[in-house]
């Protein structure tokens, strides 16, 4: 008998269909794809094989925690490239896998309709079909193998109803359940999938600074104010509230108002100065208020339909607990002081950042992995990250997996405006959202070339942009000199290109626009730095108008998702058009922008009216839910003018007869 490592080797060289140019698969396989609870994997691959057989091939997955694989037939689409979907319902992890055969019936039906259909004689073939079909009805089910033996009768007698009984579409769907799969190849690899929660995909943030809620200028707020000011976020309609870090802050080298490093006594100091005698990373500031007073903001915002999301900044003030409780935690210089951090020119005189590269690292790490479970424990399920490209690798790879292995609804949002290849290794690795450079986009080409690389892409697979049109440390040119039509302008487009945005406030709506000094991002009196006291009853106030976008993005799933984003032309590079739509196109919208706000703008669409799902010859209504306004289009072309010192932009409703991907239609 020959060893059975030749059999297996001779078992092997039957195997004849190839896998390969499977999509998603992400470096490789090394990195998992991303979906959230509800959605599809679209799974694309190269089958084929030698000669003329027909193949077959079949998407497999599994929950993390299932033993038994499901199937999904794979169908052909075109040039050896096969598709097919499955669903994923449950948060945590799935893995999915293909494998494919060569379709023996298929191949056998296949021939015989040629045969058949160029008048040859075919009795001679039928008696492999019944063969096949005999197999077949061994592992079927009582029910199936009983109308299987009914086709052999059939077939049997070889008479012209047997041919056509052999080609009948109903016994190729009976034998497509039971396929002979005993030679069947297996793709090498096992795939990831890492399931999300939907606000992973869909969420309008808020970012304000307890500190500023006092009704008192220049007194320090708390917690139970900033409590009080939920009922003006949730009104327009946020969804998540996000808090700088709320931690005790530290007084060696305490910064000034205007990031001056000669503070005044009352000045206090930097929230990202964490640390000092009243505690660390799970301490609130004493001056905020308690752990239970932060318990009770958690509450009371999940009462207005927000989650609480918080800042994760692991770096520490010359106060810290852990300074004198774990100097080695911390990088010094050769004459034994620790050195602050610096990203040249700036300087950071009143933070030490933690050195990964201890030898006590995994004491380390553990300590910063039990800071996001303390914080779990009171109620939070989202962290803003501070500068995760500044950490390692696999620290985050670590820690994000550890938390979600015991908290798979938890979302990492990475505030990291670094290198491309740096932010798109931290969201493979496992963090759920990032920052992105849209603040800094702001040209018509610059917004399709970059959002297009966003969405249409292998990086959707695994990158969810959150757009942020400013932030406590980025007050644009745009927004410096662009007055109030510039902020509404990328107030739409933020909300509108993106499912997941956010905006600082009460800075935003209030258009702060004054930059420290000329070329600088700064804000001026940045409330980095001092307390601010907000008047969000102020009459120019976006606060409305802001509501309305929220309730509009609330209002059309479209605008949930960023895998409908297209753009179309229009014949003016002021003018900015594109389109979300749903899979089903039940809801589609169209997003016209000025990108221009001093001037008004005017010019032609040309709608691709295919990514819209409509027709050239009919009429359709086009209702704009920033106006109210209707208007009753027909065909690809038509025009649009817009004035920024009224409304910057226009998103549509398409209402009409629309086509699904199934060519049904109906009305919107």
């Amino acid at each position: 008998m020959a060893p059975a490592r030749e059999l297996m080797r001779l078992r092997e060289g039957r195997r004849r269909v190839v896998i390969e140019g499977v999509q998603p698969e992400i470096d490789g396989g090394r990195f998992p794809v991303k979906r959230v609870v509800g959605e599809r994997v679209t799974v694309e691959a190269d089958v084929f094989t030698d000669g003329h057989d027909a193949v077959a091939a079949d998407v497999r997955f599994r929950r993390d925690d299932d033993v038994v694989w499901r199937d999904v037939r794979m169908a052909f689409v075109e040039n050896d490239r096969w598709r097919a979907a499955f669903p994923v319902s449950e948060l945590g992890w799935y893995w999915y896998t293909l494998r494919a055969w060569v379709d023996r019936f298929g191949t056998w039906r296949g021939d015989l309709e040629k045969k058949a259909g160029a008048g040859q004689e075919v009795t001679v073939e039928l008696p492999a079909g019944e063969q096949m079909i005999t197999r077949a009805a061994r592992s079927a089910t009582r029910e199936d193998a009983g109308a299987l033996r009914a086709w052999v009768k059939r077939i049997q007698g070889g008479s012209d109803k047997a041919v056509e009984a052999a080609l009948d579409p109903a016994l190729l769907t009976l034998m497509d359940r039971y396929p002979d799969r005993r030679l069947a190849t297996s793709y090498g690899k096992q795939l990831v999938v890492v399931v999300d929660r939907e606000k992973a995909r869909f969420g309008t943030w808020y970012e304000m600074f307890p500190r500023s809620c006092s009704p008192e200028p220049g007194r320090h707020g708390t917690l139970a104010e900033a409590e009080e000011r939920l009922k003006y976020v949730a009104g327009m309609d946020f969804d998540v509230i996000y808090l700088p870090p709320i931690h005790p802050i530290g007084t060696t080298h305490r910064k000034g108002k205007n990031n001056t490093i000669r503070p005044e006594p009352d000045d206090p100091g930097s929230p990202w100065a964490i640390g000092s005698a009243e505690g660390g990373h799970k301490a609130v500031h004493p001056q905020l208020g308690t752990i239970e007073d932060f318990d009770r903001f958690v509450g009371r915002a999940r009462e207005h339909g927000m989650d609480v999301a918080i800042d994760l900044a692991y770096q520490c003030s010359p106060d810290h607990p852990y300074v004198s409780e774990h100097p080695e935690w911390f990088r010094h210089r050769p004459d034994g002081s620790i050195r602050y951090a610096e990203n040249p020119p700036k300087k950071y005189q009143d933070i030490y950042p933690l050195d990964f590269e201890t030898e006590s690292w995994p004491e380390l790490w553990e300590e910063l992995k039990s800071i996001v479970l303390f914080w779990i424990g009171h109620g939070v399920r989202i962290f803003r990250v501070d500068n995760p490209h500044t950490k390692p690798f696999r620290f985050w790879e670590w820690l994000i997996g550890e938390i979600k292995a015991e908290h798979p609804d938890v979302v990492f949002l990475a505030e990291a405006f670094t290198r491309p290849k740096v932010m798109y290794r931290l969201a493979k690795l496992g963090f759920t959202q990032s920052y992105t450079y849209f603040a800094w986009r702001t040209t018509k080409w610059e917004l399709e070339q970059y959002f297009t690389e966003l969405t249409r892409t292998e990086v959707a697979q695994f990158f969810r942009p959150n757009l942020w049109p400013n932030t406590p440390d980025i007050l644009t040119e745009q927004l410096q000199t662009g007055g109030r039509p510039a902020f509404m302008q990328r107030l739409v487009l933020a909300a509108t290109l993106g499912a997941s945005y956010g905006i600082y406030g009460p800075a935003f709506e209030l258009q702060e626009n004054q930059p420290l000094e000329e070329g600088s991002e700064e804000y001026l009196d940045s409330e980095k730095y001092e307390i601010r006291c907000w008047d969000v009853e102020r009459s120019d106030s976006l606060a409305d108008f802001i509501g309305r976008v929220n309730r509009i993005r609330r209002d059309n799933p479209a605008l949930q998702s960023d895998r409908g984003l297209r753009f179309h032309r229009i014949d003016n590079e002021e003018l900015i058009a594109y389109s979300k739509r749903t899979e089903d196109r039940s809801n589609v919208v169209l997003v016209v922008v000025n990108l221009n706000p001093r001037l008004a703008q005017e010019g032609w669409l040309q709608l691709d009216l295919d990514a819209l799902g409509l027709d050239q010859d009919q009429s359709f209504q086009v209702h704009d839910m920033l106006t109210e306004a209707r208007h009753l289009w027909r065909g690809a072309r038509n025009f649009v003018r817009l004035d920024p010192a009224v409304v910057p932009g226009h998103v549509f409703r398409i209402r009409g007869r629309v086509r699904t991907e199934h060519d049904f239609e109906y009305f919107m």
